[in-house]
């Protein structure tokens, strides 16, 4: 059955998230990304009262497959700081580690972080001679690990926004559901990702596009949340929001997550959502269903808003 168990469950911040009240809508760009003007070409009908559902978006992986991106990215970043453990290797994320990694730790930083204090015990030298700030650096102190992070993650964001354009394209299935879902007057929609918001905002205005975006009734970023997934802040964070617009507490089982990670999975059902997972090539032998996800896919293609809706009667 697509829905497995989906039918028998009944049961701040450095940057503010979008949010869109009651018949508004959020403006994207990477200066600023909470403005909210009126709409003016939406019916003015509140249909608050009557919210069913509200279905949120993870990004990575469910809107985009775009963890090989990520992978390479992230390696680039570690060649042009010349990053080499003291044992002599190179500090190399191959795609059986990446797909380890990225299904265990959520955001950038805290994978970095986790491969030099958990996964290889040890921080790297730099031996780019042109990083003066870090030449000859042992990273003993958290300040220094700390700095070494930031600076990495931005070569990381820029490496990775230098090859988005021309490699990142929509997972099959997702703008048709979540057009869906947007134009039912009865559903909220979102967008949650763990992924850093200059990155972020590119993704989504280049593969979701600013007029869809613009319709959306909240988008959160890593940036805009102090813990990662698999804690479930980002997620209870949407639904207090949600919650906000509409006026009402809609119970977290009307929540409806769509995933494709462990990491993703973890968090949606510690905030006791509904999860639908979309996985991947490096996902799909995870075992969600043992994890307590609802439904499993192979693609969004395979998911209808009523078939969601269905599940509720």
């Amino acid at each position: 059955l697509l829905f497995h168990s989906l039918n028998s469950i009944k049961t701040y911040n450095k940057f503010k998230p979008i949010i869109r009240p009651t018949n508004t809508i959020a403006t994207t760009n990477t200066n600023t990304i909470a403005n909210t003007q009126p709409i003016s070409s939406v019916s003015t009908i509140d249909h608050s009262n009557d919210i069913e559902i509200a279905i949120l978006f993870d990004c990575d992986g469910v809107i985009v497959e775009t963890e090989e991106l990520h992978r390479i990215a992230y390696n680039k970043a570690f060649e042009e700081y010349g990053l080499i453990l003291p044992d002599g290797r190179k500090v190399e994320w191959d795609v059986l580690y990446y797909d380890k990694l990225q299904n265990t730790v959520g955001g950038g930083k805290p994978k970095m972080k986790h491969y030099f204090t958990k996964d290889v015990g040890v921080w790297p030298k730099v031996t780019n001679k042109e990083k003066t700030e870090f030449i000859d650096k042992s990273f003993d102190t958290i300040d220094e690990q700390t700095k070494l992070i930031d600076y990495l993650q931005n070569a990381k964001i820029a490496a990775y926004l230098t090859i988005l354009h021309s490699e990142a394209k929509p997972r099959p299935g997702v703008l048709e559901l979540m057009d869906e879902a947007i134009n039912h007057p009865n559903v909220k929609v979102g967008i949650c990702s763990a992924a850093s918001k200059e990155g972020f905002v590119r993704l989504v205005d280049e593969v979701v596009g600013k007029e869809r975006l613009s319709k959306l009734d909240i988008i959160i970023a890593g940036d805009d949340v102090t813990k990662l997934k698999p804690d479930p802040m980002i997620y209870n964070t949407a639904r207090e929001a949600i919650n906000k617009q509409i006026g009402k507490e809609l119970n977290t089982d009307r929540f409806i997550v769509i995933e494709d990670s462990i990491v993703g999975l973890k968090a949606a059902k510690a905030a006791n959502m509904k999860c639908i997972i979309t996985y991947t090539h490096s996902t799909a032998k995870e075992n969600f269903y043992g994890l307590g996800a609802d439904a499993k896919v192979s693609s969004l293609n395979d998911v209808k808003l009523s078939d969601i809706l269905n599940s509720y009667q």
